[in-house]
């Protein structure tokens, strides 16, 4: 009996030990950052911009487990259409600090506004969310219109996600649920990536950086965090109420996504009958870096199309 004591005790202990000794977030190690930082009221904020400096403004979030490097392969393609494109990761996430706390949409609007504080962004600029990034973009545009000119939205979130029972379990069970998530999380996201890494891309080193952030303390409990946050929002009424601003929406799709339900698109198309869908063919979840092209080329006509319309 005791003998089971004690090996339940070292398989409690393991997934707890382990996070206790990753490294934390500090100067050294953002030394090989591209970009800035932003000393923020709640923490630093790796941020970039791409693009000339007199270019209208697009801000990029991106989504729950790959930070702003994600963006790179669009934001050269936006550069060279003329705008200047704003990147930064998320706390919890890439280069900026892991504040602790929930992660719900007022946490993660507070960056964003603090962010076009401290760079000075007073004026209104399209925004660009990814994944959990469409769900913070779309909220920040519900709740701030007169900030946003235009919203597309990368296989957003906030339309509910694909079932997953433990997942689920995860989300809605305090303690056990972090606990399954520490030891359960990090080979689930490493099968994840090396499942990827034959897949042609556009962003170099995209899964390297990717596995990277489980070297670091704090990533883990912020993917839960947002699980239990943010991503427990379907954002019906923010989608209306960005209808009813006129907000011109552009929703990009992948086309074998195993992350956002194909139900997604129906959803979105019943709550705001004014936004543009395009399903990027032979994509999956991971589409700001597998299909970036595309992505550019969908922008690109959707901002011809509107231009043409105001002339």
């Amino acid at each position: 009996m005791i003998w089971f004591l004690l090996i339940a005790a070292l398989i409690i202990a393991i997934p707890l030990v382990i996070e206790r000794n990753r490294a934390e977030m500090e100067d050294a190690d953002r030394g090989s950052a591209l970009g800035q930082f932003a000393e923020l009221p709640d923490g630093v904020t790796h941020y970039a911009w791409t693009g000339p400096a007199q270019g209208p403004v697009v801000v990029c979030i991106h989504g729950l487990t790959t930070p702003s490097i994600v963006w790179r392969a669009v934001a050269r393609g936006l550069a060279s259409m003329g705008y200047r494109t704003l990147t930064y990761d998320l706390y919890g996430r890439g280069y900026s600090d892991r504040p602790s706390g929930p992660q719900d949409r007022q946490f993660f609007i507070k960056q964003l506004q603090d962010l076009l504080e401290d760079q000075d962004v007073t004026g209104s600029f399209t925004l660009l969310g990814y994944s959990m990034g469409g769900s913070i973009a779309t909220c920040f545009a519900a709740a701030f219109p007169e900030r946003v000119e235009r919203l597309i939205l990368l296989a957003p979130a906030g339309m509910g996600l694909v079932p997953n029972k433990l997942v689920d379990f995860m989300a809605k069970t305090p303690l056990v649920g972090d606990w399954l998530m520490l030891a359960l999380f990090p080979p689930t996201f490493r099968r994840g990536i090396r499942a990827e890494r034959d897949i042609p891309v556009q962003v170099r080193h995209i899964h390297d950086h990717q596995a990277e952030q489980l070297d670091y303390k704090h990533y883990v409990p912020a993917v839960l965090a947002s699980r239990r946050g943010i991503l427990a929002d379907v954002l019906r009424d923010e989608h209306r109420a960005i209808r009813t601003h006129d907000i011109p929406v552009l929703a990009l799709w992948g086309q074998d996504d195993q992350v956002i339900p194909a139900s997604a698109i129906g959803s979105l198309a019943e709550w705001n009958r004014a936004a543009e869908h395009e399903v990027i063919k032979g994509a999956g979840h991971g589409l700001p870096y597998t299909h970036a092209p595309q992505i550019i080329a969908a922008i690109k006509a959707h901002i011809d199309t509107a231009d043409k319309a105001t002339d």
